[in-house]
């Protein structure tokens, strides 16, 4: 019970004051699970469920293993991890978009993208480049008849101008 109304509380605090650059929704109005999109530069959608940290599609990135699990210490639990009860979503998120845009290559889930980042950068973004437009970008076959998916994000909220109508 508790753990729904903090969820309700959060999806709505998302809602309302979203953190610059990301967008968290519910699939199928569930808070089992949300999915959220770290940046508008096509990295993709995480999902996430009671275990948080799960990209959604294949993504080339040092802290990011070939079945989506995020290396991210506020992800793991004490001892060796930073997570506590008093993080919220919105820092999780931001921190998730912080690491999509700074990888950190000193603590990598895959070494040899942490190696070609550390050493050859022009070919690391190449590579990460092409994996997004491969599987985080819409495909072009998705035309006007395509109806937005409960899994995908939703329509950005126009926020009301101050003043008279």
């Amino acid at each position: 019970m508790q753990r729904q109304s903090r969820l309700k509380r959060e999806l709505h605090l998302l809602s309302t004051e979203p953190p610059a650059g990301i967008s968290c929704w519910q699939v199928e109005d569930s808070t089992a699970e949300l999915r959220a999109q770290p940046g508008d530069r096509g990295t993709g959608a995480l999902s996430l469920r009671a275990a948080p940290g799960a990209v959604s599609h294949p993504i080339y990135h040092p802290n990011i293993d070939t079945a989506g699990r995020i290396c991210l210490d506020i992800l793991k639990p004490p001892p060796t991890g930073a997570w506590r009860p008093a993080l919220n979503l919105s820092s999780v998120l931001a921190s998730v978009q912080l690491l999509m845009s700074e990888p950190n290559p000193e603590d990598p889930l895959m070494a040899d993208i942490a190696q070609e980042y550390k050493y050859h950068r022009a070919a690391y973004t190449a590579t990460a480049r092409s994996w997004t437009e491969r599987h985080a970008r819409p495909r072009e076959t998705e035309g006007p008849a395509h109806k937005r998916r409960s899994a995908e994000p939703p329509e950005p909220a126009k926020k009301p101008r101050p003043g008279p109508p």
